[in-house]
């Protein structure tokens, strides 16, 4: 029975499928061929005959302002050695995350995905696809229009509120005491001033807020480069983040509810707030000349970005920089194992 009841509610976990990223093409430069007979009348041409480029005059010290202050006719600075034009990979990232995409070793440049399953990859992702637009995304537009924008930030932040204690066991299995002691600080913060979260003073008092799962915390402890998988209704993953399900599923609040009609309405409702904080991205999903390949780029570069920022302790203070994550196994209605 606990199946039957649950099925419905597996069709919204396709929420989490984040975009970006169409590899750029560059075009080769062109080479012009030198006949023999123009060669030999290269050779035969006298050396003073031939056109003398014309050496500019010096240019007095006086004269040169400073680098930093010119500028063009159009008062615009001039480009430099490394002002390369954006790719369309990197359009689409900040248009996402609203900053350039950066790669596995912290750069902005695009690295090739890891993805040997690809043909497997994208039957599994039609078919999340399919459920996302017959059911999930139905349900998060009228999720967005029947409840106030209010009562949809106070659920958001009971959400994330929960996730805390999984956040601070990773954050410590990382080494990262201090980031530990603020995540327990803005937990405790929330869930009393903050009626049990439902209100965010936390990040008014500054307080980082940051989302860690055993996946980042098996990134950090060295298993760096994974193959990418697309699991259906979970959605994106790799399969260091596949072995990093199991070790959140204990560390779980939602799922220490016995009662399965609880569990199983809170699972419902915190998988509907999910998606419909991605409704703004669903234009540049259906519009992608490869949706499958935008999604897929998008999340490996945001989890590489996350790993790294693990090991270089680069976390952004009173900022939400870093929560954003894949769909938690505590919001999949699946069996109460702890029973």
């Amino acid at each position: 029975m606990n199946v039957i009841r649950t099925l419905p509610l597996l069709v919204l976990a396709t929420a989490l499928t984040a975009c970006a990223g169409k590899p750029a093409r560059d075009s080769a430069p062109t080479s012009v061929p030198v006949t023999p007979a123009a060669a030999d009348a290269a050779q035969d041409t006298p050396a003073d005959s031939l056109p003398q480029a014309e050496v500019p005059a010096p240019v007095p010290a006086d004269a040169v302002g400073d680098p930093a202050q010119q500028s063009g006719a159009d008062g615009t600075p001039p480009a430099t050695a490394g002002d390369v034009a954006p790719t369309s990979a990197e359009d689409d990232f900040a248009a996402l995350y609203g900053g350039p995409a950066p790669s596995a070793d912290g750069t902005t440049a695009a690295s090739a995905p890891y993805d040997p399953w690809e043909p497997f990859n994208r039957r599994v992702h039609s078919f999340n696809n399919v459920v996302d637009r017959a059911v999930a995304r139905p349900l998060a537009t009228a999720y967005t229009k029947v409840v106030p924008r209010f009562a949809r930030t106070g659920v958001t932040n009971f959400f994330s509120n929960l996730r805390a204690p999984v956040t601070m066991t990773n954050q410590l299995l990382q080494g990262r005491a201090d980031d530990a002691w603020d995540t327990l600080g803005r937990f405790l913060m929330n869930s009393t001033l903050g009626i049990g979260g439902l209100f965010d003073p936390a990040s008014k008092a500054l307080v980082p807020r940051r989302s860690e799962d055993f996946g980042q915390t098996l990134g950090a402890w060295g298993w760096r480069r994974s193959r990418y998988v697309e699991l259906p209704f979970f959605g994106p993953r790799t399969v260091r983040d596949v072995f990093g399900l199991a070790g959140d599923i204990p560390l779980s609040p939602i799922r220490t509810i016995e009662e399965d009609k609880v569990r199983i309405g809170l699972q419902g409702l915190q998988l509907v707030d999910m998606r419909s904080q991605l409704m703004a991205l669903d234009d540049i999903r259906d519009n992608a000349v490869d949706e499958y390949a935008l999604t897929r780029d998008a999340w490996l570069q945001r989890r590489n970005y996350q790993i790294e920022n693990d090991l270089r302790g680069k976390h952004a203070r009173g900022k939400d920089a870093d929560d954003t994550a894949p769909i938690p196994v505590d919001a999949m209605p699946m069996p109460n194992w702890s029973n």
